[in-house]
């Protein structure tokens, strides 16, 4: 009965290929290839606009009005500066708060008009006890710094943020600045990024650039600096300069206060409060500015963990944000129809969906499926001058990491899956809709590993620990196709097929990133 399964198999395959498989992977390519063209055209878009930005000096600075608060002006003193506050959200932070802290505190604003609020919703006895002691140390100097705990976590970041801004001497407060506990604004930044809200009252938030501190730890961080880069580069600058409107990215920004309460304030609805209320803020007419030249230091995740679980947040949020907010975004009547279809088109289907779908569907299932089906074809220009395009057009933003596209492309094909998986759950709200694993920080931590003759050995976790099935499954299947590809194709994808496969194996066996001992 073994041998006639056997024999039967490549008979029901005959079977089913004309009038099943080849029409819906027919219908497969078709839908990749036009979710291609479209991802394309929008990056050929952000590339007319960024050049003509650069080449027309269409810079912030020469569309709003941006004088320095007057500094030396002795009738006014501390009078001419608004009051500011500043938030740093924290849980468990150990190894950055003191960073975070300290680099607050140094901002060069007067004492009596900035007061700062740790919020920190850390779970960890000792990691709280050493905040506030940190928090009491800056008061004695004559920082106005209070350390704030809430009885529990609801609402994750959001909901701290939103409890913060409930204490009665935030009414005397006109903005709000934000910062991530790994985030270190130098010291000039509220002179450098208040003077936009003073003096356009139409415009709500005024976005920093994130610059990283350990971009060089690992290949792993150089390809989060790439995707990242471009991100800030071109995503950001152009949405500035378009329709002044783009998402908050959650930290190392400005808020004018009046701004938020009119948008309904911080909501926890999705992972993604940041943009949540970002987009209801600009639902309301508000505008954003985004200063590229304005950078606050931060660190990127170097463990593969914590990379997966900051990309599933992410992924997920926005699309879970998308299927909340749609028939508000239509029905709205205060903003134009051209914002409407830039925040419904290019800001979510283009950017939050379609380009995480299509990198894996396509590179990823499609073509090694045609592989074993020969009578569909890709031409050329879909699976070869397309994704050159679009790989080239995203190195822009990073030319000091051009010689990596090639490992940058792979990584960023095996992280396409996580992705995916994220925005699938996220528009169907699933069970991980709402999941929220805060990014772990390693801070210096690593450094004075590396610094210790101890520390010099290579430290691995256990084996079992650091496997990743998923991964290995799907390089098993694109190693075969690769073979397959190899003995009977004449499109010669096995070239790529392999190396995908070898980039899938290295991350499922854990090799990715700095590895980090379990205590």
């Amino acid at each position: 009965m073994d041998g006639g399964a056997a024999a039967a198999l490549p008979e029901a395959w005959s079977q089913v290929r004309a009038p099943v498989i080849v029409p819906l992977l027919r219908l497969a390519v078709a839908v990749c290839l036009t979710m291609s063209v479209l991802l394309f055209l929008e990056r050929m878009y952000m590339a007319v606009v960024i050049a003509g930005v650069r080449l027309l000096r269409f810079r912030p600075e020469r569309r709003y009005r941006c004088d320095p608060l007057p500094e030396d002006d002795p009738e006014l003193g501390s009078e001419a500066f608004p009051a500011v506050l500043v938030q740093i959200p924290m849980f468990n932070e150990r190894e950055v708060y003191q960073l975070s802290i300290g680099a607050v505190c140094g901002l060069s604003w007067p004492a009596d008009k900035l007061v700062v609020q740790v919020l920190d919703d850390s779970t960890d006895e000792l990691i709280k006890e050493m905040v506030r002691l940190e928090c009491e140390r800056w008061a004695r100097k004559g920082i106005n710094i209070t350390y704030q705990i809430r009885e529990d976590r609801k609402g994750y970041k959001a909901g701290a943020l939103k409890a913060g801004m409930r204490h009665g001497y935030v009414r005397d407060c006109e903005y709000v600045a934000i910062f991530d506990a790994d985030f270190q604004p130098d010291p000039d930044f509220l002179k450098r990024t208040i003077p936009y809200l003073v003096h356009n009252p139409e415009i709500a938030l005024v976005q920093a650039r994130w610059r990283f501190v350990n971009a060089d730890e690992c290949l792993m961080t150089r390809m989060q600096e790439m995707s990242l880069d471009y991100h800030f580069t071109v995503e950001q600058e152009v949405s500035s300069s378009v329709c002044a409107f783009f998402g908050f990215n959650g930290t190392a920004g400005v808020w004018r206060i009046a701004a938020v309460n009119e948008a309904g304030g911080w909501k926890d609805r999705t992972t993604v409060e940041d943009m949540d209320l970002a987009i209801r803020a600009s639902l309301k007419g508000w505008k954003f500015v985004y200063l590229g030249d304005v950078q606050v230091k931060s660190e990127l995740p170097s463990t593969f963990k914590a990379f997966r679980f900051q990309q599933h947040r992410w992924s997920c949020g926005p699309a879970n944000l998308f299927r909340k907010m749609l028939m508000e975004i239509v029905t709205n009547k205060k903003v134009t129809i051209w914002k409407k279809i830039h925040v419904i088109y290019n800001f979510f289907l283009i950017r939050k969906i379609i380009a995480h779908i299509i990198t894996f569907s396509f590179y990823c299932l499609v073509i090694p499926a045609t592989i074993f089906v020969p009578e569909v074809r890709i031409p050329k220009w879909g699976c070869v001058y397309i994704p050159s395009a679009i790989t080239l057009l995203n190195s822009v933003g990073t030319p000091r990491s051009f010689h990596l596209l090639f490992f940058w492309v792979a990584f960023e094909n095996v992280m396409s899956l996580h992705r995916t998986k994220a925005t699938l759950i996220g528009l169907l709200e699933a069970g991980r809709a709402n999941e929220w694993v805060v990014t772990a920080k390693l801070g210096s931590a690593m450094k004075m590993k590396a610094s210790n003759k101890a520390g010099l050995r290579k430290q691995f976790m256990r084996v079992w620990e650091r496997l990743h099935i998923t991964e290995l499954g799907v390089s098993v299947f694109l190693f075969a196709c690769g073979w397959y590809d190899l003995a009977y194709g004449r499109d010669h994808f096995f070239i790529y097929l392999f190396f995908q496969s070898i980039a899938f194996f290295i991350v499922g066996i854990g090799y990715v990133g700095t590895i980090v001992p379990q205590s």
